[in-house]
């Protein structure tokens, strides 16, 4: 599907117009944006608007990378968008010229779609330029970065509170989804930042210190989220080895009790190993309280052991 805004050089604003009336000369600056497009449309990219192959190759092959590159008469940025439930990465890619921009994306964007309702209901459309919408777009990827870090923060704090609960089974589980989140918003993030701070000091796309500042505030936002990545899986990091070493140490202390458990019953094991040979020749064995003696001192053992463990500490939990 093709979405089509232009702006004529007397600043009336047009919707929706036919693709082959953008280049007219009455058009000031156009935005074509092409949402879940058909192979028809797609063939428009080069037969049209005459994009470079490499840049048209990169559009559809998904993955690519977020990066900014430069063309004779147009730049070909990638950047990327992140579904808020599934944390599923789509890929945006934009051309833009002086008086062009051209998006397109395979699957549906919602902010890309808030982009374009604000450029279709804003009483200023005649007076911006390509490059308004192109951070407008932007502006909107990384607005939906930040409620995905919070939600996630959200649940670190409530792993703190299940691990004073002593949940620690569900809390390893949840610890190590919560990393791969963070491991994935880290490799959206920081390929963002890096396009940002490649859009700011390249000499070859030329922003006026007006607009300029735009950018420098989203290049803000994505230092401020990387920041926040990092230091939350930081976080994730000590929780996991805390729970490592937490959980060796209630394995060591299950050992040590068992140890001393075997260790007792040891001499008491030994005593009934004897008396249980039945050798015929054992006079212990017609002993009339001969039963009570060897249970006396079976206990008696077993009794003194414990009183010495218990006075070592062995059965101590700190």
């Amino acid at each position: 599907m093709l979405r089509i805004l232009a702006v004529t050089k007397d600043n009336e604003v047009l919707r929706d117009i036919p693709v082959l009336d953008v280049k007219k000369e009455h058009i000031a600056w156009y935005w074509v944006d092409f949402s879940k497009p058909t192979n028809e449309e797609i063939l428009l990219l080069s037969s049209y608007f005459k994009f470079h192959p490499l840049a048209i190759e990169d559009c559809l092959h998904f993955l690519q990378r977020p990066k900014l590159e430069y063309y004779n008469d147009h730049s070909f940025l990638v950047m990327h968008a992140i579904h808020q439930d599934t944390l599923d990465i789509q890929e945006v890619d934009v051309f833009l010229g002086e008086n062009f921009i051209v998006s397109f994306h395979l699957e549906e964007v919602p902010e890309i779609t808030s982009a374009w309702n604000h450029f279709c209901s804003s009483k200023h459309t005649c007076e911006q330029m390509p490059v308004e919408v192109l951070h407008k777009i932007i502006d909107k990827l990384v607005d939906t970065y930040f409620p995905i870090v919070h939600d996630i923060e959200d649940r670190m704090r409530q792993m703190e509170v299940d691990y004073q609960k002593g949940t620690m089974p569900s809390l390893i589980n949840e610890t190590f989804r919560v990393r791969s989140q963070l491991l994935q918003l880290h490799y959206v993030i920081g390929p963002m930042r890096d396009l940002l701070y490649r859009m700011l000091e390249s000499k070859r796309f030329l922003l006026q210190d007006d607009k300029k500042a735009y950018f420098q505030d989203i290049y803000d936002h994505l230092l401020k989220l990387s920041q926040m990545v990092m230091s939350n899986r930081e976080i994730t990091s000590e929780m996991r080895d805390n729970y490592i070493s937490l959980n060796s140490y209630y394995m060591n202390s299950i050992m040590k009790k068992l140890t001393v458990i075997t260790t007792i019953f040891m001499p008491l094991t030994f005593i009934a190993g004897i008396y249980g040979m039945n050798f015929e020749h054992m006079p212990e064995l017609r002993w009339k309280y001969g039963y009570f003696i060897i249970l006396g001192m079976m206990l008696g053992t077993g009794g003194m052991m414990a009183i010495w463990f218990l006075k070592k500490g062995w059965f101590r939990n700190d």
